[in-house]
């Protein structure tokens, strides 16, 4: 991705994107390669985001470059905002809502059946359970009582702080005195009988999540290699 204009401004536009996950990977759009290109000027950012095939799940789409937009126009000094989905059979509808701020239901009508809240929410517990396989995988293999442990028994690594941040953003507990193993449904305490059905669900949701980022990325180059030396 070429950011071009004020450095300052345009740094922070950078860092507001790289917050904004593809739903489905919990990874930033801009370490995928989604972001085609950012044009800052002055306070006026001009964003394109492309996504790996033509027929991307629109829901998945919408909730991207809603993102997008919500994160670049929170961003001090920035008083205009486009941003843009490109070559994506839905992209006049969701580049019509996004700016319209419509959301799903008001840019889809009849077509789409609520807002993308449960969705967001369903993504976000394979995320904690893919985060949770991340950390425990080490300390099980050290021979940890993982049961045990509670968050602020864990040394502040960038996979446990992600953990933690992720969980936040789910309602679950996610203070130091908070068990390191709980449900994603409700919050409670995963028991000792539990932990390896748990530990199961949540190496099964990282290895998914790593093969699709895999795959999603393969294809994303493939789509655009053949039309241009990367990202401007």
């Amino acid at each position: 991705m070429s950011v071009q204009t004020v450095p300052d401004l345009a740094a922070r536009v950078h860092l507001a994107l790289d917050t904004v996950r593809d739903p489905e990977l919990d990874e930033p759009v801009t370490t995928l390669g989604f972001v085609a290109s950012c044009r800052v000027e002055d306070g006026s950012v001009d964003v394109h985001l492309r996504l790996p095939t033509y027929f991307c799940a629109p829901n998945f789409a919408f909730l991207m470059v809603a993102d997008a937009f919500d994160a670049v126009s929170a961003v001090d000094g920035v008083d205009w905002v486009a941003v843009v989905l490109d070559d994506h059979f839905a992209s006049d509808t969701i580049n019509a809502g996004v700016a319209a701020r419509a959301g799903f239901v008001g840019t889809f009508g009849d077509e789409a059946n609520d807002e993308l809240d449960e969705l967001r929410r369903g993504f976000l517990r394979k995320a904690v359970l893919a985060g949770t396989d991340r950390v425990c995988r080490p300390l099980v293999a050290r021979g940890e009582d993982v049961v045990a442990l509670r968050l602020g028994d864990l040394a502040p690594t960038p996979e446990v702080e992600t953990l933690r941040a992720r969980r936040a953003e789910l309602g679950l507990p996610s203070s130091d005195d908070a068990p390191l193993l709980v449900d994603v449904e409700t919050g409670r305490p995963v028991t000792a009988g539990d932990q390896r059905l748990h530990l199961g669900r949540a190496r099964l949701s990282r290895v998914n999540i790593e093969a699709n980022s895999s795959i999603c990325r393969g294809m994303l180059a493939h789509r655009y290699s053949s039309t241009e030396e990367g990202p401007q």
